[in-house]
């Protein structure tokens, strides 16, 4: 599948675009199969899979999952690669083709640390992977300032048009709060990624609040070992049996 065939998703009739996080091949192809569209890679629930905490996964390995996940499945894929790894823009650019991905998401600030970035740097790092990327790659810039502590939106929107001249697609102001999604939409003039949490809006209401795209961090991939751990916990609890008097 191709980027111009997500792209156009985030443009659609039936926004908000929603799209589910696979961890593995076997969850890719389940979303797949219920009909969803396109899919994007969680870091978080890929690590975490692969054994290692967020923001420690090495490179190698994670395009290894997205290889794995793009190959399940005949709907576009786009991949969380958190901040680029160091890779330079051509690296970058070239592992993701070569997993498959058509898309991809690029945060603004450190993963230790949560210090942002410079935003003008940030840009001009944008701008050279869509540079070496034409247009064979969507760029979902995430703005971190609320994760971050930032309040307020004047410098989410100050980002986000830094990252729009540079050439990305949509933003994701991860954590906003879901009442500033319109006022973010609007100073930005991309489409706008919201984060769907357990316990808050519905996809369907982040995107009349003015979301155009959904997706799910690790929450999906949480809930589902959830459910492997009550699983675990019964089958504990049936080989258990007391002792017969």
């Amino acid at each position: 599948m191709t980027a111009a065939a997500l792209r156009a998703l985030h443009h659609g009739s039936s926004l908000p675009l929603v799209l589910p996080g696979p961890w593995d091949a076997a969850s890719a192809k389940v979303f797949a199969d219920a009909g969803f569209p396109a899919l994007a890679t969680p870091s978080a629930g890929i690590a975490a899979t692969l054994g290692h905490e967020d923001g420690q996964t090495p490179p190698d390995e994670m395009f290894a999952a997205i290889t794995r996940i793009v190959r399940a499945v005949d709907i576009p894929v786009t991949a969380d690669v958190e901040a680029g790894y160091g890779l330079s823009a051509k690296e970058l650019v070239g592992r993701l083709a070569d997993a498959g991905a058509v898309g991809c998401n690029l945060e603004d600030s450190d993963h230790a640390s949560h210090v942002l970035t410079d935003p003008e740097r940030q840009a001009e790092w944008l701008a050279q992977v869509r540079a070496e990327a034409g247009d064979s790659l969507v760029i979902n810039a995430r703005i971190d300032t609320f994760l971050c502590g930032v309040e307020g939106t004047e410098e989410a929107v100050r980002r986000g048009r830094l990252y729009a001249e540079a050439g990305a697609d949509c933003v994701y102001p991860i954590l906003a709060p879901p009442p500033l999604l319109a006022e973010l939409a609007a100073g930005i003039g991309l489409p706008v990624n919201a984060l769907a949490r357990p316990g808050g809006p519905a996809p369907g209401e982040l995107g009349a609040l003015g979301a155009s795209r959904v997706t799910f961090g690790p929450h999906l991939y949480r809930q589902a070992m959830a459910a492997v751990t009550g699983q675990a916990e019964r089958l504990r609890d049936e080989i258990r049996q007391p002792d017969a008097d």
